[in-house]
């Protein structure tokens, strides 16, 4: 159990780096959507990690509650800013009308900065990063 949980760890490492990458080339809607991908398979290690089943959910907040992460509120509230950012980030109209022109930069930056600390706190907790 514990490889699976160290392979969904990395890959939320990787997909954070996706973040980073695309932020830099303006692609802002892809760059949040990374981000709840690295958030959500964080969260999802965390949960292989306590010998749990991750549930199919893509809820970011569900999934800390499930998880029993102690987070602060600012963390919490990032994650549940982020959690729509799944739909709204990849389809024109379901949230926004055109995600890739309307996310601004320092909302994106933000995000980004929420990812790292939340990694930060799930490798913490369950040592999932390989050195």
């Amino acid at each position: 159990m514990r490889g699976e949980a160290v392979d969904w760890f990395l890959m939320a490492v990787e997909d954070l780096k996706m973040a980073r990458d695309a932020f830099e080339k303006g692609r802002l809607n892809w760059a949040l959507f990374a981000c709840h991908q690295a958030c959500e398979k964080a969260l999802k290690a965390g949960l292989i990690a306590s010998r749990r089943r991750p549930p199919r959910t893509h809820d970011l907040v569900e999934l800390v509650e499930l998880l029993g992460v102690d987070l602060d509120e600012e963390t919490v509230s990032g994650l549940s800013e982020l959690s729509p950012y799944y739909t709204i980030a990849r389809y024109p109209n379901a949230g926004l009308r055109r995600p890739w022109a309307e996310i601004g930069r320092k909302f994106v930056e933000r995000m980004i900065a929420l990812s790292e600390k939340l990694l930060e706190t799930v490798d913490e907790r369950f040592g999932l990063r390989e050195e």
